[in-house]
């Protein structure tokens, strides 16, 4: 799992976590500098005022998230530039809005950790910004990203634009990662625009009971996901894909790799 130095979403990537580890699969972590990283603090414990009913992080996936900072595998994370590719079962992106994601979506050393990912077909799960790591990773044989071609979904211009228009007043630009919104920039790198599928209009939020309600992107071994709302179902999802790989390869370890 690929973190930033901070400032990710904390039900986007410890519900991934909490579905592979409860079922026997060592998660291991990596950020830029190989230092611990932690989740976006405003999404973990300072709220949104009257707004954090409906923009905070929920109980379930906060207490996942916690337990996910106990792993020992959390304390000592590998740099993106130590990774070997070869050696890698699978590779996870989740998202998050905050400045200092930008650690993760703008480093050359995630970029070449996922377009290796990509290109030896292996599990690829990424949501919300995480998706902008995929779009920023090239194919050095086509000079093209690596989801040229593929159908994909992230976090959408209508979900991030919301959150900016009704938070800006008091935190300016902090749902604004970039001028241009998520949705732009990927579908700018597919083959078509119609490649990147939006999902309903009106999104809702799953759970471990109501996993329908979320929306994901299959195409092939690389799953998608919009925002924290579509996350039951796509930890459940790409937990299905990791399974399925290990049984089509035959590895019989429990560990996926960053």
């Amino acid at each position: 799992m690929l973190l930033p130095a901070a400032d990710y979403d904390p039900t986007e990537s410890a519900l991934a976590w909490r579905e592979l580890t409860d079922a026997g699969i060592e998660v291991r972590f990596a950020t830029p500098n190989g230092m611990q990283a932690f989740a976006d603090e405003r999404l973990v414990q300072h709220g949104f005022s009257v707004l954090s009913p409906v923009m905070m992080t929920r109980p379930c996936p906060l207490d996942a998230y916690r337990h996910m900072t106990q792993d020992p595998n959390f304390a000592k994370p590998l740099r993106y530039g130590d990774i070997d590719v070869g050696q890698l079962d699978g590779l996870f992106v989740p998202g998050g809005h905050a400045s200092r994601v930008r650690t993760l979506l703008e480093s050359p050393d995630a970029h070449a950790v996922m377009a290796g990912a990509m290109l030896r077909d292996l599990p690829v799960g990424a949501v919300c910004h995480g998706v902008l790591v995929a779009a920023r990773a090239t194919d050095p044989a086509t000079g093209r990203s690596v989801l040229y071609g593929r159908r994909t979904t992230a976090l959408t211009s209508m979900l991030e634009l919301s959150a900016w228009t009704a938070t800006r007043a008091w935190l300016g630009d902090y749902y604004r990662t970039y001028p241009r919104t998520v949705q732009q920039e990927v579908t700018a790198v597919l083959a078509t625009p119609t490649d990147f599928e939006p999902g309903p209009l009106l999104p809702w939020r799953d759970s471990p009971t109501r996993l329908q309600r979320g929306f994901t992107v299959h195409d092939g071994n690389y799953l998608s996901a919009r925002w924290p709302g579509d996350c039951h179902r796509l930890a459940r999802e790409y937990l299905a894909l990791v399974q399925a790989h290990r049984r089509r390869t035959g590895n019989g370890d429990n560990t996926i790799g960053d």
